[in-house]
């Protein structure tokens, strides 16, 4: 059996990438420094381990990696999906909000995939899918230091995938567009939701298990000669570069 860890996987995106891989017949750990959400995930879904822990503490790193040999004795997948989002405007960005973002979304995805590698390298080499975003690969306003933690992680991802490659394991990204969690529904105002449909050629948000199915194939052995890649579920909002929307309502008339 298959075995994977996903970190940031109480909710969103990692528990729908963790209910898909339970589905394909994985063992599945889902880690999370959210204790309560670990807990009501674990209650839905029930075969999963739980792993409290903080990936950029690197002694809870440890941890977790003694956890997952105790538990699995091996680890095919690693996910690093735990990240922190934090917008606002440049000049009120402090150093303490850009450090607590760049902590998570660039150092943790640093620490677990170095410390998981011998498990990952064993039995013939595993799978480590990064979770960057649409913002690591065009700006946008008040995303400094988020924008820039996830360009970062891309740049990790080439790095980890030259150098991993060489003993068997795959290292790719995928880039989410905008999605329709409940954080991002309860925060996106009608105005700006208009405005991403707008500059969606799909014209919809996307749904978090659409990207878990794009991370869950970077992890099969679908994707077995596919590594150093930045795979964008975004809609097509890279494709479209800044865009006019009134432009292209006209184009849709003709």
């Amino acid at each position: 059996m298959k075995t994977a860890l996903i970190t940031g996987g109480a909710r969103g995106i990692g528990l729908a990438t963790a209910k898909g891989l339970v589905e394909m017949g994985w063992k599945v750990a889902i880690l999370d420094r959210d204790v309560e959400a670990l807990e009501t995930a674990g209650q839905e879904v029930e075969t999963v381990t739980q792993i409290a822990a903080d990936v950029s503490r690197p002694e809870d790193v440890a941890r977790a990696v003694a956890e997952i040999t105790e538990d699995f004795g091996r680890l095919d997948g690693l996910v690093n999906n735990a990240g922190v989002a934090d917008f606002g405007p440049i000049r009120e960005t402090t150093f303490e909000r850009w450090r607590r973002v760049m902590e998570t979304n660039l150092d943790g995805p640093f620490l677990m995939t170095q410390a998981f590698t011998d498990l990952l390298a064993a039995d013939g080499g595993g799978a480590v899918v990064n979770i960057t975003s649409i913002s690591g690969l065009r700006a946008s306003t008040l995303r400094v230091a988020y924008g820039t933690s996830k360009a970062a992680l891309a740049q990790l991802t080439l790095q980890q995938a030259a150098e991993l490659g060489e003993i068997g394991i795959r290292v790719n990204a995928v880039a989410p567009g905008p999605v329709a969690t409940k954080l991002a529904m309860a925060v996106h105002s009608p105005e700006i939701i208009a405005a991403y449909h707008d500059a969606l050629p799909l014209n919809r948000y996307g749904k978090e298990e659409e990207i878990a199915s794009a991370i869950n194939f970077l992890l099969s052995d679908k994707a077995s000669f596919i590594t150093g890649q930045i795979l964008a579920a975004d809609g097509g909002f890279e494709a479209t570069g800044i865009g006019l929307p009134a432009l292209r309502a006209d184009a849709a008339k003709e």
